[in-house]
């Protein structure tokens, strides 16, 4: 699968998970099980840095999560 469709893949995914926002990074392995989990990895932060996802961390673990879904992002611009 080329990059731009695997980024069309995980948006559309995470956009249909009801009742969840974040996720760890092992469930974007599952989106791509034909990926290796490094090439999935790097794509993931490349999204990240292009502003389609973003990463939250609870202090002792990292998800990662659509830009500006879920309460979380809501408070964070509460400053």
């Amino acid at each position: 699968m080329d990059e731009e469709a695997l980024k069309k893949t995980i948006v559309e995914t995470l956009e249909g998970k009801k009742g969840k926002s974040k996720f760890y990074l092992k469930d974007f392995y599952a989106m791509a099980p034909d990926e290796k989990p490094r090439a999935v990895k790097n794509l993931v932060n490349k999204m990240v840095t292009e502003g389609t996802l973003e990463y939250w961390s609870s202090g002792s673990t990292t998800l990662i999560g659509l830009k500006g879904i879920g309460k979380q992002a809501h408070a964070e611009d509460e400053d």
